[in-house]
Parts: structure tokens; C-alpha cells; sequence
């Protein structure tokens, strides 16, 4: 999980967020409005709006993914995994309560499999 999170407004403007993403090599943002989550504004979101035509002062809020999927710290990394496969996204934000915690991602889940693979010892 990643603790180093990137949170942006719903009204903040997509080439800015877009700019942000690039400048920190990021796959997801996290949308936040008045401390709650909101949504997520993904790559895939990105590449939808520049498929749509996307004018340079369209808002995070029309191509944002809202109210996305979470999970909590102390859940699983298979419950993880199954939300992330039936739901078809690769990031998943952290939450404790209402507040965001970390973002974890598709790479994350293959980071800690291919460690429980790893062999151990000689």
C-alpha cells in the first residue's frame, strides 16, 4: 500500500491533475471533497476523456470514477485482489473509518504474491 497519496479537489481541472500525475508517476489519484472521498481519477479516466474530446478546462468531477470500491486496513490481500478482478480497476483506496489511509494497487498485490513465492533459505 502506498501512503504517499496524491489527493485532489473534484473541481481542480483535469490537465492540471493530469500534470501532477506525470510529475509524481502516478496510475491513480485519489478525488477528495470537504475531507470525504469522492472518487478516483485514473489513468483509464484520463485516456476516456481524451477519447471524449476532453476541453483543457473540463473539471476532475466529469471523469472522475465516483464513490469507488475500498477496503480497510486490516483486510485481506485475496479480498483485495477480488475486488480489483471482478471490478476491473487496478488501484483501491485504504480506508480507516472516513478517513484515506493509503491507495493500494495492482502492482502492490503482485509486489507481495511474488515475495510469498520467493524461495526461502539455501
Amino acid at each position: 500500500m502506498s501512503r504517499g497519496l496524491l489527493s485532489v479537489a473534484p473541481d481542480e481541472t483535469i490537465t492540471q491533475v493530469a500534470q501532477r500525475m506525470v510529475e509524481r508517476n502516478l496510475g491513480a489519484v485519489l478525488v477528495v471533497d470537504g475531507g470525504r472521498l469522492v472518487g478516483i481519477m485514473t489513468e483509464r479516466d484520463l485516456m476516456r476523456a481524451v477519447a471524449r474530446g476532453v476541453h483543457a478546462d473540463a473539471m476532475v468531477a466529469e471523469y472522475m470514477s465516483r464513490d469507488p470500491e475500498t477496503i480497510e486496513p486490516g483486510d485481506t490481500t485475496e479480498h483485495a485482489a477480488v475486488l480489483m478482478i471482478h471490478g476491473g480497476f487496478r488501484h483501491l483506496p485504504v480506508v480507516e473509518g472516513a478517513d484515506v489511509v493509503g491507495i493500494l494497487s495492482i502492482r502492490d498485490l503482485v509486489r507481495v504474491t511474488l515475495e510469498d513465492a520467493a524461495p526461502r533459505g539455501v
